[in-house]
């Protein structure tokens, strides 16, 4: 199912957004000396590095070449043991569902228990203003399941869980070394700055911008300004971009 899901989506995605510019993922290389991106499509996911140990943020698509470019990137898949999952929609699950290629046996999928919701069946994703439902994902990799606000640490990489429903009911970014901000389907960039993605692909778009004011409030309230990585449309180091939709609403 998750191999037909991802042909479809390529096919629909490409006919409902080609030429609109909403979409405008990284090319396959390094943003900087700890993280490099896979692009498939019109997604990216992300591997981060620190001293020795490599973790995977997403597994976008079902995606036949994503081995090839992991060697582009002198990446093994064999060696990556934690896979960090923002949410389950097929373009950030593809490859640890079910019917992959198996690049990721070895690895722990981590992820909100309330996202793993989806997983079980006790919920259906719901796309389109609610009308359609995605197919259920199936995946055999033992999981971690996650609450708002754990902090856990991955050999000496620092991982810290905020939950930010709204896309999803689940949706998590995940803030790593307190100096980037992985955010999936979050929100998305357009020219002038940050916006909360896309309202016809969540499921409650008012959840998600809310969920995008509290983020920024405790970014703010810590002091911190990472580096926030989307999962479709680039990356930023300020936060005034980063939250420019709600700031706008704000002094309007």
């Amino acid at each position: 199912m998750s191999k037909k899901a991802s042909n479809f989506q390529k096919k629909v995605m490409s006919l409902g957004y080609r030429g609109k510019e909403i979409f405008k993922p990284l090319n396959t290389g390094w943003i900087d000396d700890r993280v490099a991106c896979v692009r498939e499509w019109i997604a990216n996911f992300f591997f981060y590095t620190k001293n020795g140990t490599t973790i995977m943020i997403d597994a976008g698509y079902n995606y036949d070449r994503l081995e090839e470019k992991m060697r582009w990137l002198d990446l093994d898949p064999a060696k990556i043991r934690h896979i960090l999952i923002t949410h389950q929609d097929t373009d950030h699950v593809g490859a640890v569902e079910r019917d992959s290629a198996g690049l990721f046996q070895e690895a722990t999928v981590y992820l909100s228990e309330i996202e793993n919701r989806y997983l079980t069946g006790e919920v259906r994703r719901k796309v389109i203003f609610g009308v359609y439902k995605l197919p259920q994902v199936e995946m055999d990799q033992p999981k971690k399941l996650l609450k708002d606000g754990d902090v856990f640490f991955i050999e000496e990489i620092k991982v810290e869980a905020i939950l930010v429903p709204g896309h999803t009911w689940g949706h998590m970014v995940y803030l790593v070394d307190d100096e980037y901000l992985f955010t999936g389907d979050t929100i998305w960039f357009g020219a002038d700055g940050g916006y909360s993605f896309i309202n016809s692909l969540a499921e409650d778009n008012a959840l998600a911008k809310k969920s995008l004011a509290e983020l920024e409030k405790k970014l703010r309230d810590r002091g911190l300004s990472p580096k926030v990585i989307t999962g479709h449309t680039g990356w930023s180091e300020d936060l005034d971009f980063f939250f420019y939709i709600r700031i706008r609403c704000a002094t309007a």
